[in-house]
């Protein structure tokens, strides 16, 4: 398996969200009016990590292209050099709202290096966006794949908040979103660390919202489904015909292929452009009282009801079963 690490939005999942009609916009658009309204400073800090594609490229590119020059933008990623296809998307537009800076969110001290690097000195808007996809029989993870998820996904997350969260109290003010996913909210065959990770940002996400509440930091997630990003081709994956397979029972590769199937087809019919999710952040960062969570669907996915109103379960995980693997729905 290859180990690579991407931009991340989401797994490569089931559609939970209803059906909601879609425009396809090019993730490099533009922003064609000003989308200031936070606070009273004329310009507001935002740092954003994992830039180099995908929802925090064309976020970047939002906010740095605002034609009233409301926000100074950082924009964060691993390997810079990756920087070219987001300076291409500016356009020359960012000489006074737009810093690129590399940041590994496993290394501490990469953060603090870069947080010592903000020229304002202080964070008014941290998106943290940065992360990694696992996707296959559990069977053949290897400890350090499995690790390596959790290290990006979780504790990059919360160590990143944790660079910037006394400068946000200490200034009374701040706006924390963080990338979620229906894979934090609902449990995925043959993706269950990557869950794991995505279900443990969402307690410690919750945890925080309750405490930031006294200083005026609001957190919210930003729940994907799938995205049209280049997320699929660097997922780190098994393949079918790996010859880690060879260990794994024929049931199981049976279901594995119906799943990648699955995902193939919902990501074909489904997904959304970069431009609607970021639509969505930009609900948060504009609101005067941004909600926890944003489904980017804009309702809430059906199985997340059933979760909340058939408490043992039991329906929920045979809804989406019968979704993934039923005969019918291949048809």
């Amino acid at each position: 398996m290859k180990t690579l690490r991407t931009t991340f939005h989401m797994p490569p999942i089931i559609w939970l969200f209803a059906k909601v009609p879609f425009s396809l916009r090019s993730s490099c658009s533009p922003l064609k009016h000003n989308v200031g309204e936070l606070g009273s400073m004329d310009k507001k800090v935002v740092l954003i990590t994992g830039c180099s594609s995908g929802i925090g490229l064309s976020l970047a590119v939002r906010l740095a292209s605002d034609p009233g020059k409301t926000y100074k933008v950082y924009a964060t990623m691993r390997n810079l050099d990756k920087k070219e296809r987001l300076l291409d998307c500016v356009k020359g537009l960012h000489k006074d709202t737009l810093d690129i800076l590399q940041m590994d969110v496993t290394d501490r001290q990469s953060i603090l290096d870069v947080r010592d690097r903000i020229a304002e000195k202080r964070v008014d808007i941290l998106v943290c966006n940065a992360g990694v996809g696992l996707m296959g029989p559990l069977e053949v993870q290897s400890l350090d794949s499995m690790r390596q998820i959790l290290e990006v996904n979780l504790l990059g997350t919360i160590q990143t908040i944790q660079a910037f969260l006394p400068e946000m109290k200490a200034q009374g003010q701040g706006r924390i979103l963080v990338t979620g996913s229906t894979g934090g909210l609902h449990g995925l065959p043959f993706n269950e660390v990557y869950c794991a990770s995505k279900f443990a940002i969402e307690g410690a996400c919750e945890s925080l919202a309750v405490l930031l509440l006294h200083f005026n930091i609001h957190v919210s997630l930003i729940e994907c489904g799938p995205v049209n990003t280049d997320f699929l081709v660097n997922l780190q994956k098994v393949e079918l015909g790996d010859l880690s397979l060879q260990q794994v029972d024929t049931q199981t590769l049976s279901l594995y292929e119906k799943f990648l199937q699955h995902c193939g087809s919902i990501f074909q019919n489904a997904a959304q452009d970069t431009e609607d999710i970021v639509k969505v952040y930009l609900d948060a960062i504009k609101s005067p009282s941004p909600a926890f969570r944003y489904f980017t669907g804009g309702v809430v996915p059906p199985l997340t009801q059933m979760k909340i109103t058939e408490p043992d379960g039991s329906q929920c995980i045979r809804a989406m079963s019968e979704l993934i693997f039923s005969v019918e729905e291949k048809q």
